[in-house]
């Protein structure tokens, strides 16, 4: 009887410190290139989004491939899984260019005037990661839509909020 209470113990201690623990927020920057596909710029603790970027790169992936350059759009996402530190939510860009998804996260920082907004704040810090990547050859015809339907899609599978941002935003 013994032995068996020693045995069920053992195999207790085992299984609970093998168990996967909550995956760990980083503290700084987290930037992600996979050559070919996309490139991440990330904000510190918001490392946890990359599941839901990776996925609306999987579904632009699915469009036909997007002939020309795409301006940056601007997203509000509402996701459970990624802790935020400004109200429930953190800011979004996504563009192409030469090829290449670009993404940006970064959390929302208050707003102190009234012109201030988080659109701009999320405008500014797109510019300043792309600034090497200007948009040279504008896309014709629906490769924002298609963009737009992508990010859409991903988070209709993941659960997950968004808003598009856009110039009445302001």
């Amino acid at each position: 009887m013994f032995e068996l209470f020693l045995l069920a113990l053992l195999i207790t201690i085992v299984v609970l410190s093998i168990r996967r623990g909550k995956p760990t927020v980083l503290d700084n920057p987290l930037i992600i290139q996979r050559l070919g596909q996309y490139h991440i710029t990330l904000a510190p603790q918001l490392n946890r989004a990359q599941t839901f970027i990776e996925k609306i790169a999987g579904q632009f992936a699915l469009s036909p491939p997007q002939q020309g350059d795409l301006p940056s759009q601007f997203f509000e996402v509402r996701d459970r899984n990624v802790p935020a530190q400004e109200g429930s939510f953190y800011l979004l860009a996504a563009a192409y260019r030469g090829g290449l998804l670009y993404f940006q996260a970064i959390h929302p920082q208050p707003l102190l005037r009234d012109a201030d907004s988080h659109l701009k704040q999320l405008r500014e810090f797109s510019e300043a990661v792309l600034a090497l990547h200007p948009l040279e050859h504008p896309a014709d015809g629906d490769g924002v839509e298609k963009l737009r339907s992508a990010v859409e899609m991903a988070a209709l599978q993941l659960r997950i909020t968004v808003k598009i941002l856009t110039d009445t935003d302001l």
